[in-house]
């Protein structure tokens, strides 16, 4: 189980989405990222934000749906999906998958990622899913599970990260640090069906990107 949801970014084709949409504990919309879920014919639990996203003419199929309104006022200091991670983060103990955080305007691209090392979300397990990526934070120590040929990219948040080991990539790392700002590890690829990476200190954003077909 886990909860979704759903920012107000791009996403192209969300027919790759539907079988997140099964076995769920809950679905968040962050205000327009309910246009997704439209698309979807998946109305959300809770839709946070202040509203002004909304896809025109979409509150009758929101209210008929008994979706639950998290109102907030416009001038406020957070983004409509920081208070929805936030929610989801307060009611919920089960991992969060984040859809549609990318694209369009570039600094809300980048605060969307840079939230996952937010202090009162860091310890929880949060990804931001795409088509064919995925990208969470690790702290500790994470396992990687995909295909020979895969991508990974270990990118420091924040400040340089001391990296222990790696197991199951093509050029491992070992009691190394990766310095924040150089893009040294940058596409790394698995060598079989699951890696690891174990951090012993500073946040790292992981990038598992499914390798494409020929």
């Amino acid at each position: 189980m886990a909860v979704l949801v759903f920012a107000n970014g791009i996403i192209e084709d969300v027919a790759w989405i539907r079988p997140y949409l099964s076995h769920t504990a809950a679905i968040i919309a962050a205000d327009g990222g309910t246009r997704h879920l439209r698309a979807l014919g998946q109305p959300p639990d809770v839709i946070v934000g202040d509203m002004d996203s909304l896809p025109e003419g979409i509150r009758p199929w929101l209210e008929a749906a008994a979706t639950e309104f998290v109102e907030h006022p416009p001038a406020k200091d957070e983004t409509d999906l920081e208070l929805a991670l936030l929610l989801a983060a307060s009611r919920y103990d089960d991992e969060i998958f984040l859809f549609g955080a990318l694209g369009g305007r570039l600094d809300q691209t980048l605060a969307n990622i840079i939230l996952l090392a937010y202090p009162p979300l860091d310890q929880r397990r949060i990804v931001l899913v795409t088509e064919r990526e995925k990208a969470w934070l690790v702290t500790d120590s994470t396992e990687i599970y995909g295909a020979a040929g895969d991508t990974v990219s270990l990118i420091p948040l924040g400040g340089n990260v001391q990296i222990e080991a790696t197991t199951g990539l093509q050029w491992p790392l070992v009691d190394e640090t990766l310095a924040f700002g150089p893009a040294r590890g940058v596409s790394n690829v698995m060598a079989g069906d699951v890696a690891e990476v174990v951090v012993g200190n500073g946040r790292l954003l992981c990038i598992h990107g499914v390798k494409r077909d020929a």
